[in-house]
């Protein structure tokens, strides 16, 4: 009914206009002039933003997550408004697919973040810092999809071992708790309320070095330029491999079920990455990183759905294999490092909102010190060098169903020491805790 009436006030509004319509033109739109106005009409309705054009589709979706953080590092407290941090920031995705034949199709993804706050860039002194431009993108690729034999992309994109641990989580809290240190990576150490004389932060001692960067875990977690296999699933399982450049690859295996009413959900994956570039301490240029680097990830998640009960763990080792940088301090080695994270809880419907999930969580990271700290150690020919940083936390999600949205408060407490050559410093404590939500479109 819409079409005809916009094509009733069209042909009015050619009627006005003293324009008419001759029998050698109506010939030729096939003798059905009003017909051939319906198909115009229905095509360029078709080629709008909102659905692409007659072949290839087109969807926007993405989410807004924001959050108020309040920290207190017992020298001073504050509270910032903040976004999730990079990659898990708000964002638009496009996306969209075309059949070539029975079975095949082809498509793209373009991904852009929006950021204000960056929790990974913002400190006990800059509150609205950002890792990243405010507006970045964060994929781009296109893909050819066989049923059978499985999807082939190639751009930029995330790679078969990027957030594998990670995504295995199905309690609804995965946003705002998981494996990484997002909050307060940035923050600077503090030990008997004195800050680290050479600025280190609490991302020295959670630093991945496969990313050069103190994320703590999935330490290979950004999109990069790529071309990755997807196969098909079959029996629940499916496996992916990814090659990138300057000699980056990875593999990656996933399993997800359901026996008697118990859910399972299981990934792993395998990454290496040889490359020289800049290295980037805390976003500042100082030498030259000589990466060989590998990283293994397992993470996996068991629900029992009539009670909701549940568990999510994950364990990560990165060996630093000749990973050097020229820094101040001369050539130094990252050590080889090990992290794990379990988290359990209960998700239940006790509310007709949605489901309601509690859960605790805890973590422990072992010897991830970063050149900024290990650089002065070698100036001063330092013989052995250790760390470790303990996580733990609560935290509530409430999901809005009927708004495609997840609300959440979390308390999280990062603990840690660094030991040099017998002595031991420890680090004061940082609490976090976060009010925030998150709604899909």
């Amino acid at each position: 009914m819409k079409k005809l009436g916009f094509s009733a006030a069209l042909a009015a509004g050619l009627l006005m206009s003293g324009l008419s319509v001759s029998t050698a033109s109506a010939a030729d739109l096939g003798g059905d002039c009003c017909a051939d106005l319906e198909e115009r009409i229905a095509e360029l309705e078709a080629t709008t933003v909102r659905k692409g054009n007659r072949k290839v589709s087109l969807t926007i979706s993405g989410w807004v997550a924001e959050q108020v953080m309040y920290w207190d590092d017992g020298v001073e407290s504050n509270a910032y408004v903040i976004g999730t941090g990079a990659t898990l920031a708000s964002h638009f995705k496009m996306t969209g697919a075309a059949t070539i034949a029975p079975g095949w199709s082809a498509g793209y993804v373009i991904h852009v973040e929006t950021s204000t706050a960056d929790p990974f860039a913002v400190t006990q002194t800059t509150d609205d810092a950002t890792v990243f431009p405010s507006v970045s993108l964060l994929q781009s690729y296109w893909f050819i999809k066989s049923e059978q034999l499985g999807k082939l992309s190639v751009g930029q994109q995330s790679h078969a071992s990027d957030n594998t641990a990670i995504l295995v989580d199905g309690s609804g809290s995965l946003v705002p708790a998981n494996w990484l240190v997002i909050e307060g990576s940035n923050f600077f150490l503090r030990s008997n309320g004195v800050t680290s004389p050479t600025g280190l932060r609490w991302g020295d001692v959670l630093h991945c070095g496969q990313t050069s960067a103190g994320i703590a875990a999935d330490c290979n977690g950004l999109p990069l330029n790529s071309v990755r296999y997807d196969s098909p699933t079959f029996g629940g399982f499916s496996v992916s491999a990814t090659w990138g450049e300057d000699d980056f690859w990875d593999v990656a295996a996933r399993y997800a079920g359901e026996f008697n009413g118990i859910k399972i959900a299981v990934a792993a994956a395998y990454s290496h990455t040889a490359d020289e570039g800049v290295f980037l301490q805390r976003n500042l240029a100082i030498g030259v990183l000589n990466r060989d680097s590998d990283y293994f990830q397992i993470g996996a998640y068991v629900q029992h759905t009539p009670t909701g009960l549940f568990v999510y763990g994950a364990y990560g080792h990165e060996q630093n294999k000749n990973t050097t940088a020229n820094t101040a301090g001369g050539f130094l080695e990252t050590p080889d490092t090990d992290h794990y994270y379990i988290k359990a809880g209960i998700r239940q419907k006790w509310s007709p909102l949605g489901h309601t999930v509690l859960y605790g969580e805890y973590a422990n990271y072992q010897d991830m010190m970063s050149p900024g700290l290990l650089g002065p150690l070698e100036a001063a020919a330092v013989v052995s060098a250790s760390s470790e940083v303990q996580t733990w936390g609560l935290g509530l999600v409430q999901e809005v169903d009927a708004a495609a949205m997840s609300l959440w408060l979390t308390y999280r407490n990062l603990s840690g020491d660094a030991t040099i050559d017998g002595a031991t410093t420890d680090f004061d404590e940082l609490h976090i805790v976060k009010a925030g939500a998150l709604i899909n479109f």
